[in-house]
């Protein structure tokens, strides 16, 4: 598994300005502005050693598509996703509490990520 050593501009904003709703919960939109299908999005608490469960099960996120993960509880996060060509891209303590977002996943993002 790659990890990435840097936060990239996969997330339009890592930290999430704005106040925290009252259930404490995000809504985040992953908009895919790369030109590989993103075919899984994983999200685990900063704490945990597992992955949690494939967060588009069976979608696909096309390039130019987007997915909304919805309900996301306040905690920080580590984001693995992983493209069409099997390439992974680890995230690390990615801040979510309570505000909604938008992140945008470019070429750029996907290559840096993966050490090019």
């Amino acid at each position: 598994m790659k990890k990435a050593a840097v936060c990239l501009a996969l997330v339009s904003a890592c930290l999430f300005a704005g106040e925290a709703n009252a259930a404490g919960k995000s809504d985040v939109t992953v908009h895919n502005d790369s030109d590989f299908a993103i075919l899984h999005f994983f999200l685990s608490s900063s704490t945990e050693e597992e992955w949690g469960p494939d967060q588009l099960g069976d979608h696909v996120i096309k390039n130019g598509g987007s997915f909304t993960l919805t309900g996301i509880p306040c905690d920080e996060y580590d984001v693995r996703l992983v493209d069409e060509d099997g390439d992974e891209c680890v995230i690390e303590a990615v801040d979510v509490c309570g505000a909604d977002d938008e992140w945008v996943i470019t070429d750029e993002d996907l290559l840096d990520c993966e050490g090019y």
